[in-house]
Formats: C-alpha cells, sequence, structure tokens
C-alpha cells in the first residue's frame, strides 16, 4: 500500500474537480448574481491543493487492487470535502457539515438537501449542485481514465472499485477505450434529454440542470417542487430517461453499434417487466381506488415515482405520503432494489435481486430432491458457487448498514421512522424519504453528528459498502514487504 500513489491521484482529481468550479463561475458571471467570486475562490483553492500534493507525489508503476480501493475512497471523500466549499464561499451555508453532506449528496447522486428555498440559490451554485450530480453519476475516477491513459496500467483496479455494480463490463480491450464509450453515451443521452426538455418549453438553465440530473439519477432540482409543476410532457420525458438512465450501459453501447440486446438480457427483461411495470401496474390500481380519479395522471405518476424510486433518482411528481397504504408500501419495497448493474443507480442492483430469488428458489427444489445438482444461471451462463454467496454476503450487509444507520440516526434524536427511511434512502443514493424526510421535506433541518452519519452512510452505498469498508480491515493496510 503506497500512500504515495493515493495522494497523486486524489490530487489530481481535485484539479478536474476544480475545473469544474471554474466553469460554474462562469456561469455566474454572465447571469451577475455575485456568488461567482466564492465559486472562483473555491476552484482556486481546491486546483492548487490538488497541483501541490500531484507534482509533490509523482511516482511510476502500477496501482494495485487494494491500492485501487483506498484510492476511490479517498477520493469521494476529499471531491466531497472541496465540493463543499462553493457553497461556503458564495454564503449559501455556513456550515461545514451540512455543505460537505449536500456535495456527498450531489456526487454519490443521492438528491438529498438541505436547502429549503432552492429557487433563490444564486445560478452558479444551483449549475454546480447538478454538475456534481452528472460528475458523480457515471463516476469522476472514470472521467480521469477516460482523459488521462497514463492510469491505464492500474485503471483496472480503480474501474472496477468505482464502477456500480457486482461486474463491470469492459467494452474494449482498453479500460480507457471503455471508459470513454460509457462517458460518450452518457453525453449523447443527457445532450437528448436536454433538446426534449427545451421542446417541453424549459428554459436553457433549467433544461440543462435537470438533464444533468436525470441521467445521473441524482434528483437535484432548480424548483422547490422537484416536477410536481412540470408539464406532462416533461414528466413523460423525465419518465423516459429515468430508465434509460436505470439500464446497463453497455446495453446501450451496443444498441448505440446497432446491436439490439436488450431483449437476450436476462436482468433488463427482469428489471422492465417484474421491477418496472408489474409494480407500476399495482401502485396504478391504488391509486385509482384512492387519491386519483383519471386514469392518464395515475400512470403518470404511478410511472413516474416507481421508476424515480427504483432508478434512485429521487424526483417527486407528487406527494406519495398522500397515497393509499398499497401504493406506499410498493414503493417502500423499491427502496431496496436500485437500477440494473451497470447503470448509474444506487441501491443492491437488480442482478443482486435476481441472483438470490434464482437460489432461494434452488434452495427450495434441493429440499424436494436433495441429490439434485442444481446450477444457478442469468440467461445461459452459470453462474459460480462463490459468486452466489458474495452476493448473499452483500446483502446481508446491506441491510445491516441500514439498520445500523437507522440506529445511528436514532442516537442523535430523530424519531425512529424518520431514521429507519432516511437510512434506507441513503445506503440507496435515493434522496427522498419517509416522515419526517418525506417528498415535500428537506434535510437542512437535521443536526451536525445526523448529517455527518448520513454523509458517511450515501458514501458507503455509493461505492457498494466493500470499497469503503474494506479501508477499516487491517489486511488492506499490510502490503508485501514494508509499508511506505
Amino acid at each position: 500500500m503506497s500512500l504515495r500513489k493515493i495522494a497523486n491521484v486524489v490530487g489530481l482529481l481535485q484539479m478536474f474537480v476544480a475545473l469544474s468550479m471554474f466553469l460554474t463561475g462562469l456561469v455566474a458571471l454572465a447571469y451577475g448574481d455575485g456568488d461567482a467570486r466564492g465559486l472562483f475562490l473555491s476552484g482556486v483553492i481546491t486546483f492548487g491543493v490538488g497541483w501541490i500534493v500531484y507534482l509533490s507525489t509523482r511516482f511510476d508503476g502500477e496501482v494495485t487492487i487494494r491500492e485501487g480501493f483506498a484510492i476511490v475512497t479517498m477520493a469521494w471523500t476529499a471531491t466531497a470535502a472541496f465540493g463543499g466549499l462553493p457553497y461556503l464561499l458564495t454564503g449559501s451555508l455556513t456550515s461545514p457539515i451540512a455543505a460537505m453532506f449536500e456535495a456527498m449528496s450531489g456526487f454519490t447522486t443521492t438528491g438529498a438537501t438541505v436547502f429549503s428555498d432552492i429557487e433563490g440559490l444564486p445560478h452558479g451554485v444551483l449549475l454546480w449542485r447538478s454538475l456534481t450530480h452528472w460528475l458523480g453519476g457515471m463516476g469522476i475516477i472514470v472521467l480521469v481514465i477516460a482523459v488521462l491513459p497514463y492510469l491505464g496500467v492500474g485503471g483496472m483496479q480503480l474501474f472496477r472499485a468505482e464502477v456500480p455494480g457486482p461486474t463491470p463490463e469492459r467494452l474494449r480491450p482498453r479500460i480507457a477505450q471503455t471508459a470513454k464509450l460509457l462517458w460518450l453515451v452518457y453525453f449523447g443521452l443527457t445532450a437528448a434529454l436536454t433538446v426534449l426538455y427545451l421542446i417541453g418549453g424549459m428554459g436553457p438553465f433549467d433544461a440543462i440542470n435537470h438533464s444533468f440530473s436525470t441521467l445521473a439519477t441524482g434528483g437535484f432540482s432548480t424548483k422547490n417542487t422537484s416536477m410536481v409543476e412540470m408539464s406532462p410532457f416533461i414528466q413523460w420525458a423525465t419518465i423516459l430517461f429515468m430508465y434509460l438512465a436505470g439500464v446497463n450501459y453497455a446495453l446501450h453501447f451496443r444498441a448505440a453499434t446497432g446491436r439490439l440486446d436488450y431483449f437476450k438480457d436476462e436482468e433488463w427483461k427482469f428489471f422492465t417487466v417484474v421491477l418496472v411495470l408489474s409494480a407500476t401496474a399495482i401502485v396504478i390500481l391504488n391509486l385509482l381506488s384512492g387519491t386519483h380519479s383519471t386514469t392518464e395522471p395515475a400512470i403518470r405518476d404511478g410511472l413516474f415515482q416507481v421508476l424515480a424510486i427504483t432508478t434512485t433518482t429521487g424526483f417527486v411528481s407528487a406527494d406519495y405520503e398522500l397515497w393509499v397504504p398499497g401504493a406506499r408500501m410498493v414503493l417502500f419495497a423499491l427502496f431496496f432494489v436500485g437500477g440494473m448493474a451497470g447503470s448509474t443507480s444506487g441501491g443492491i442492483k437488480t442482478l443482486r435481486v435476481l441472483l438470490l430469488l434464482k437460489q432461494t428458489g434452488n434452495e427450495l427444489r434441493k429440499h424436494l430432491h436433495p441429490r439434485a445438482v442444481l446450477v444457478t444461471r442469468i440467461g445461459s451462463t452459470p453462474v459460480k458457487e462463490e459468486v452466489g454467496a458474495r452476493i448473499v454476503g452483500f446483502v446481508m450487509l446491506y441491510l445491516l448498514l441500514c439498520l445500523v444507520g437507522a440506529m445511528a440516526l436514532s442516537l442523535t434524536g430523530v424519531d425512529p421512522f424518520t431514521a429507519i427511511g432516511g437510512s434506507i434512502a441513503s445506503v440507496g443514493n435515493v434522496g427522498p424519504a419517509f416522515a419526517g424526510l418525506g417528498p415535500t421535506d428537506n434535510y437542512g433541518w437535521m443536526s451536525g453528528p445526523a448529517l455527518g452519519v448520513l454523509t458517511f452512510l450515501m458514501l458507503v452505498g455509493r461505492l457498494e459498502i466493500y470499497t469503503v469498508l474494506l479501508l477499516f480491515h487491517p489486511e488492506l493496510w499490510k502490503a508485501r514487504g514494508s509499508f511506505h
């Protein structure tokens, strides 16, 4: 384990983050809101620290897998810390922990916010919030791998620790090529949604911000009421692109190159038919029997909220806490699932849920046929037993983390129902939850310790738990030979 390598890559990443701050500063100048100075100063500080650290820790050689895990965790932590500077230096927030919470929520694409009057924020700060989503959605480290091939030697180590899902897929032999292709698809979908928003009557600034949030499955909006007051056209466009953002980007890339593999992919079929369509049908039936009297709004609201929670986007088109209990229960169950592996969504991931269900079915059949040799398959591909065991372990650890997080929040004075909802929403990177953190509430009323707990939960959830928890394992720091 080399601290020099870790510091070097983390410093480099902060230089990229600083460039984004400069961009938002230019936008602030254009709008004349008075926040440009704070944004530029944030960029100067972030770039200066990153540049000094980068130059003083240059190294030769490759990044090992253990160093990759450490780099990713340290990089996201440092990025959230520096990412909070624009909020502090523009005067939008005065609490450092609240600023880091907002930045972590942005970069992890959680979408939880401490701001109560979002529309009162200056344009530069609003763009910074949305940009943290967009950068964090595909992953800052994946961006750097795409732009700087010098990391190609150890790039797979960083890519494996960064990309959400059980098995990050290589689309090209070199990992830098894969990263570039993923970002190309990501950028293309963002541009397409921006055009649709403009056609639907959104202004350019709002269209860009909401496109960033949607494709990143984040949920930050430029409006206090999120998507509630948007037109049906804009809500339907958001529904479509939330769905696309929840699908494995490797499938999108293949489609762009002429290979429509969606219908061949068992995870995609499970995600689309079971999690999206079936769950939506149940919610719609419940809405029509309760809060909605007409069909189209029920279909739109039901599909919107099912996708917003399943893909962990966190946008809101209606106050779902006012819905009938059956609809709310379906949404609560979806908080745990998440989108497909290889998407920008959080949660457990559809592939893990599918494998867990298949393994459970095989275990039941083994009780009926003890001598049978049953193999769990995804499509025609057999899944090794150790992979199945790891997934069971991950799901158990995920649920345990939600429980421990809720207990920690309760110890800060948060009521149990709010603590449970906040913990699940933070680990799953969803954003809005239930009770005191519902779709019409924000996180601004919470104490510093509570925000600290949630900040940690968002980080652990975004990096798939193991990446962060491994840092607390003594074995990780026992490198071959001596520690340096």
